[in-house]
């Protein structure tokens, strides 16, 4: 009975559908033999938009198989001509896939042409729309016009990745382009934080060309470069080359405190710059303003100017609450009068405890915790958050704009934090954020690492690389040390 049913529904297929089941079944096993013989087999083939672009999809994905990659090209070039003009509207796809076989076919140009008109049909481009374009030009050695797409892809309002930026630092390194060499060394290292094996063959390649050697300012003096690192949060100046002579390459691991082996120099805690980080904080009060009552927000941005000498910010609730999910469980005082004497014990300075004026109400009415929380306001430990309010942006706000770090586990990962982007977030975090643990009572600090896992430039002109991987221990991580023996001595 099943099979009968199956064999009528069959039946009641029309061609259209029968066309279309057929070629899902071609696009789900990428098989452009079997796409062609349908297409050519077909008594109607007027295409839809999404018929048309499954074809190109097979087309496209064929191209890796150098035996059947010219009949892919084309196969494609030819669906485009007979069925672009048939009132079909190309899409972004259509014309990325198009884009595909034009570069394959070592047409740049018409690539670029391809994913320039998905813009001018006011469509959303898409960085794969550009890719074929730039890696066409890269593989081709025209570095000129791969500098200009990648112009097209910034105008776009996209970012390129580690594929893409390590194609354009390979053709800047081929054609010598030097000063191209240390832009795209600097774009990695704001976009990845370890690069990729064949990023890496790229960059030594650099280091060991004869052109390398002649590159290096020598008109620079020390305070400019320090000035510049400080501005820039550290581990980058951004100047240019320096030092002169050749260059000296050693495959390492950096110890757990951030000693290089091979050249005895310190990695830093890259911190985010000067610029990036009043944004931050501006974007972080600005959303506060939106959702909080402003009076209060207002007023305790007015009263932290007063009071800017804190140096550790500590998410009271985070830590008060922390491991207490048990029937006797509550807010811990104990653990949180630990942290706050654990901080002044590493630093000298008290931290400032940002607590929710609701949770300070109920402790005052505990007389065991009285004294402690009267302790804590006399010597200006403690920040009350106001009645309809979320302590959660005045702790966070505080620690940006102070520069502080921020004692908490929270891992700011809910749709508050969201709203601030990752990107910059995560990067701020790794710097500041201080993590705790309470072992048998026990209070252990986590302090942020002593040297961060990106490519480093250093005040003498070497150059650390880290290679991507996740791996359980950080020292087992390789990285590239290049260095010089005329680097600029502090």
């Amino acid at each position: 009975m099943s099979n009968q049913n199956t064999r009528r529904k069959k039946q009641k297929l029309t061609p259209e559908s029968q066309f279309r089941c057929t070629l899902d079944q071609c696009s789900k096993s990428k098989d452009l033999s079997a796409a062609i013989t349908l297409y050519e087999s077909s008594s109607n083939p007027t295409l839809t938009l999404n018929n048309l672009n499954s074809l190109l999809y097979i087309c496209s994905e064929a191209l890796s198989n150098p035996n059947i990659r010219q009949s892919a090209i084309d196969f494609g070039f030819k669906l485009f001509r007979n069925h672009s003009n048939e009132n079909l509207n190309p899409n972004e796809a259509t014309l990325t896939a198009v884009a595909r076989l034009a570069a394959a076919n070592g047409d740049g140009d018409y690539a670029f042409d391809l994913a320039k008109s998905v813009m001018k049909q006011c469509a959303a481009p898409k960085l794969r729309t550009f890719t074929p374009a730039l890696n066409c030009f890269c593989g081709a050695g025209a570095a000129d016009r791969a500098y200009e797409v990648e112009e097209h892809v910034v105008s776009a309002g996209l970012q390129l990745e580690e594929p893409e930026l390590a194609a354009l630092l390979k053709v800047s390194v081929e054609t010598g382009w030097e000063d191209k060499v240390y832009e795209y060394l600097h774009k990695l290292r704001r976009t990845v934080r370890g690069v990729e094996e064949s990023t890496m063959a790229t960059i030594e390649s650099w280091f060991r060309k004869d052109k390398a050697l002649d590159v290096g300012l020598v008109s620079l003096d020390t305070e400019q470069i320090k000035e510049a690192v400080a501005k820039n949060g550290g581990g980058w100046h951004g100047l240019g080359w320096l030092g002169k002579g050749e260059w000296v390459l050693q495959k390492t691991n950096v110890a757990s405190e951030g000693t290089c082996p091979a050249c005895r120099e310190q990695l830093v805690c890259v911190d985010t710059n000067r610029a990036e980080t009043d944004k931050f904080a501006q974007s972080i009060a600005s959303l506060a303003m939106e959702r909080e009552r402003q009076p209060n927000f207002k007023e305790f941005q007015e009263w932290l100017e007063q009071h800017s000498g804190y140096e550790t910010l500590v998410d009271g609730a985070n830590i008060g609450l922390y491991q207490q999910n048990f029937a006797q469980g509550g807010f811990s005082i104990t653990q949180l009068d630990a942290v706050v004497k654990e901080v002044h014990r590493k630093t000298q300075k008290q931290p400032l405890v940002v607590l929710h004026r609701q949770r300070v109400l109920s402790l005052l009415e505990d007389a065991s915790k009285r004294e402690l929380i009267d302790e804590w306001m006399d010597q200006g430990v403690l920040y009350e958050t106001p009645f309809g309010s979320n302590d959660d942006w005045y702790w966070l706000y505080a620690a940006v704009k102070l520069k502080c770090l921020l004692v908490t586990n929270d891992e700011m990962r809910d749709h508050i934090f969201e709203l601030l982007g990752s990107n910059f977030f995560s990067r701020w975090k790794e710097r500041h954020q201080v993590r705790y643990t309470f072992v048998k009572g026990s209070l252990k600090l986590i302090m942020p690492p002593s040297y961060s896992v990106i490519i480093q430039e250093s005040e003498k002109g070497s150059w650390h690389v880290p290679l991507a991987g996740e791996i359980s221990d950080e020292s087992s991580r390789t990285w590239l040390c290049a260095t010089r023996s005329g680097s600029n001595e502090s």
